[in-house]
């Protein structure tokens, strides 16, 4: 059986995506920093929407709104590295989840260069380097493939999450 789209009218959709964006803000997620550098430039942004694939080979998948300052340079890199963040990064993560020149952003914190060419951030609870392997179409967002190329973790911390519109402490 074929399902049949409805046609909605402006203010219908416009109601069906907050009461959408309403109830994802009842999902934690773990807050991350993105980074990539490359021929497309230095570039970062903060990401809630990352989750394991698979383990073998080790993917990742992340989600990258199109209007984003970070996409024509994650693009154009076909890297990134994703740093898990503590407790510690909140001030940080608000650097990368706004409107933040890229110079300033990476200015909050000391970075390492990794075998991709991303950056590092040393201090974070796991850090992923990866190579974008496929992008899919997300509507608005482009979904990233990310095949993992090194894996760093810190023994220690407490995890920052996001929920109900601010941060939490795991």
């Amino acid at each position: 059986m074929l399902a049949t789209k409805m046609i909605e009218t402006p203010d219908i959709a416009a109601e069906r995506s907050a009461a959408y964006r309403n109830a994802m803000a009842r999902l934690a997620a773990a807050v991350t920093i993105v980074t990539t550098d490359g021929v497309g430039g230095k570039a970062g942004f903060a990401a809630t929407a990352v989750t394991s694939v698979s383990d073998n080979p080790p993917t990742l998948l992340v989600c990258l709104n199109r209007g984003s300052s970070a996409f024509p340079a994650v693009k154009a890199n076909g890297v990134v590295t994703v740093n898990v963040l503590s407790n510690d990064h909140q001030n940080l993560s608000r650097l990368f989840g706004g409107k933040t020149p890229v110079d300033e952003r990476f200015a909050g914190a000391d970075w390492e260069k990794t075998e991709t060419g991303a950056w590092r951030l040393p201090d974070a609870l796991a850090s992923f380097d990866c190579r974008i392997t496929s992008i899919a179409d997300g509507a608005t967002h482009d979904v990233l493939f990310c095949e993992v190329i090194e894996t760093v973790v810190r023994p220690d911390g407490e995890a920052l999450v996001y929920f109900d519109r601010d941060y939490r402490v795991v």
